[in-house]
C-alpha cells in the first residue's frame, strides 16, 4: 500500500470546466496548475483529473482517440507533465482517469480492427462470426465497418469494446481471457499506464472497472484476475502508485488489487441514502418526500447506508484496501441540489472523519447549485453537475474571460451564485469549514484512512450517529430536534471542534439540531 494513501484527500477536476487561461471557453491543463495553491490551501493533497486525452467528445473524453496524446483543448503533453511537477512541489498527487473498457470509434486501433483484411487489431475488439447475427445479451452495432461483423459496446454507440476475452465461452467469436490477443489487448492497457507513470502521473481512477471481461461470474473472477496482474505489475515497477476503482464493491475490487473503490449512488445503494434518497421527475423536480439522512427533516435511516457499509468496510481492512466516499462527481447531482449550507456542514463534517479516502468534487466545497441544462458530451442529467468553477464575482464567475455564449456550458446566474473569492472573506462560510474539516483531518492521524472505527450509537431511523475512530469520537446530528442518548463507559475529555452546541456529561452526549462534534477520549 503506498503510504501517501493514509493521509490523502482527493479532490475532482472536470478539466472543461474549472479554470480557462487562454480565453476559449474551455478550462485547461495551464488553470489546473494556476490554482495549485487554493487546492493545497483547501486542505486536498491528491487530485483525480477526469479524461484529458484527444477525443472526439462524444462522451466527454471518456471516448479516447489517443491514450498517449492530451487532447488539444487542454493543452499538450508538456503542460501535464509540468503540472505533474508544480503539484508535487505542493505535495499534491495526481491520478488520471484510465478508460480501460473501451476506446471511441476514432481510436486507431478500432480503425485497423475494422477491416476487412485480418491484422495485428483485428482481434483487439470484440466482433461476432457474422454480420446478420445478433451478440444476444450484449449491446453492438451493426453495418458500420468494412469486416462482416457486428462489434460490441461497452457504454454508448461511440465507444467500442475493447477485447479481454470471456469468462465463459458460449460463442466461437468468443476468445478466452488467456487468448494471446486478449492477453495483448491487457498489455498495450499497461503500455499506456506505464507511459503516465514513466511522465509523472502517480496512478489511476479507473473508469467502469468491472467491465472488461465479458460473461463473467457474479464474483468477477475474470475480470479480478485482470487486475491483479496490473497490480501484480504496478506492485514491482511503480510501488507508490495507486489504483482506484470506478466499481462500486470494494468487496470485490479491493481483493482484485485495487487500493480503493467508490460507493457509488446508484438505487438500492447505501451511499445514496445519506444525501439523496429521492426520486426525481423528467424535469429534475423532487417527487415525494426526500429522505436523505443528512437533511434536517430528521425522515432519514443510518442503517440504510451502515447495513451494507460495515460489511464492505470489514472486508477491505481484512484486504488492506479503502473504502472512497465522495461528495459528488461528475456523474452524481450535487449535494447542494436539496441540502442547505448547513446541512451540507454537517454531510461533510461525516464525509471528512470516516475512514477511507474521500473525494470532493471541485465547487462542492462552496456549494455549488446544480443547474437543469441541455444535455452536453453525453452528459444528460448529469450535465447540470458539469458547469464552470465559480471563483468570483463578474464576468463568467472568474471562470474564463471568453464571450458567457463561447462557454463549454453556461455559470450560475442568480445573483446569490457562490463563489470562492465571497466565502473566503467570511469565516462561517462553507468553504471555510470545508478548510477547517480538512485541517482536522490531517492533524489527527485516527481521521485518516486507517481502519479503525468503531460504531457506539445507530439506530434505525433514530439520531444521531455516533463513532470512534481510535483516540476520537465522532457525533453526527442531521435532524433539526435536538438529541440525547447515552453511550457511557465512554468519556470523551475534550472537544476539539464542533459546529452547533454538542457537548458530552459524562456518558450522556447533547446535541442540538444539525450539530456535529468531534472529541478526544
Amino acid at each position: 500500500m503506498p503510504k501517501w494513501l493514509e493521509n490523502a484527500v482527493f479532490y475532482e477536476i472536470y478539466p472543461q470546466s474549472f479554470y480557462d487561461t487562454n480565453g476559449d471557453g474551455i478550462g485547461d491543463l495551464e488553470g489546473i496548475t494556476r490554482k495549485l495553491k487554493f487546492i493545497k490551501d483547501l486542505g486536498c493533497n491528491a487530485l483525480w483529473i477526469n479524461p484529458c486525452f484527444d477525443s472526439p467528445f462524444r462522451d466527454a473524453g471518456y471516448d479516447v482517440r489517443d491514450y498517449k496524446k492530451v487532447a488539444p483543448r487542454y493543452g499538450t503533453n508538456d503542460d501535464l507533465k509540468r503540472l505533474f511537477t508544480e503539484a508535487h512541489k505542493e505535495g499534491i498527487k495526481v491520478l488520471l482517469d484510465l478508460v480501460p473498457g473501451h476506446t471511441s470509434e476514432e481510436h486507431p486501433w478500432f480503425r485497423e480492427s475494422q477491416k476487412s483484411e485480418p491484422n495485428e487489431y483485428s482481434n483487439r475488439y470484440i466482433w461476432t462470426d457474422q454480420w446478420f447475427k445478433k451478440a444476444e445479451g450484449f449491446g453492438y452495432v451493426a453495418g458500420e465497418a468494412e469486416r462482416e461483423s457486428v462489434y460490441l459496446i461497452n457504454f454508448f454507440k461511440c465507444q467500442p469494446a475493447l477485447n479481454y476475452g470471456f469468462f465463459k465461452v458460449a460463442e466461437p467469436w468468443q476468445l478466452p481471457t488467456d487468448h494471446p490477443e486478449c492477453v495483448a489487448t491487457l498489455e498495450a492497457m499497461k503500455d499506456v499506464m506505464r507511459f503516465w507513470l514513466d511522465a509523472g502521473c502517480d496512478g489511476f481512477r479507473v473508469d467502469m472497472a468491472a467491465s472488461l471481461v465479458k460473461n463473467d461470474d457474479e464474483q468477477k473472477t475474470g475480470t479480478s484476475a485482470l487486475w491483479r496482474n496490473v497490480r501484480a505489475m504496478l506492485d514491482r515497477d511503480y510501488p507508490e502508485a495507486v489504483l482506484v476503482a470506478e466499481w462500486g464493491h470494494p468487496d470485490l475490487s479491493v481483493p482484485a488489487g485495487f487500493h480503493a473503490d467508490f460507493l457509488l449512488n446508484g438505487h438500492g445503494k447505501g451511499y445514496r441514502s445519506l444525501a439523496r434518497n429521492y426520486t426525481l421527475d423528467f424535469r429534475h423536480t423532487i417527487v415525494g418526500e426526500d429522505r436523505s439522512f443528512f437533511k434536517k427533516d430528521g425522515k432519514g435511516d443510518i442503517m440504510a447506508f451502515l447495513d451494507g457499509y460495515l460489511k464492505q468496510y470489514e472486508i477491505c481492512k481484512e484486504n488492506g484496501g479503502y473504502i472512497a466516499l465522495i461528495s459528488c462527481n461528475h456523474d452524481t447531482i450535487r449535494p447542494a441540489f436539496n441540502l442547505s449550507p448547513r446541512e451540507l456542514a454537517v454531510f461533510y463534517g461525516f464525509l471528512f472523519t470516516m475512514p477511507g479516502t474521500p473525494f470532493l468534487y471541485y465547487g462542492d466545497e462552496i456549494g455549488m447549485r446544480y443547474l437543469n441544462l441541455p444535455t452536453k458530451e453525453g452528459g444528460y442529467f448529469r450535465t447540470g453537475s458539469r458547469t464552470p468553477m465559480q471563483w468570483k464575482a463578474g464576468k463568467n464567475l472568474g471562470f474564463s474571460e471568453a464571450a458567457a455564449e463561447q462557454l463549454y456550458l453556461p455559470v450560475d446566474a442568480l445573483p446569490d451564485a457562490p463563489t470562492v473569492e465571497a466565502q473566503e472573506k467570511d469565516p462561517a462560510s462553507l468553504l471555510n469549514t470545508v478548510k477547517a474539516l480538512l485541517k482536522l483531518r490531517h492533524e489527527n492521524a485516527d481521521l485518516g484512512a486507517r481502519s479503525n472505527l468503531e460504531i457506539l450509537y445507530a439506530k434505525k431511523e433514530a439520531f444521531p450517529l455516533i463513532y470512534r475512530r481510535g483516540s476520537l469520537i465522532v457525533a453526527v446530528n442531521p435532524a433539526e430536534r435536538p438529541v440525547s442518548v447515552d453511550i457511557s463507559p465512554v468519556y470523551p475529555a475534550k472537544n476539539i471542534y464542533a459546529t452547533g452546541n454538542c457537548r458530552f456529561e459524562k456518558g450522556l452526549c447533547k446535541m442540538e439540531g444539525q450539530s456535529f462534534g468531534v472529541w478526544k477520549i
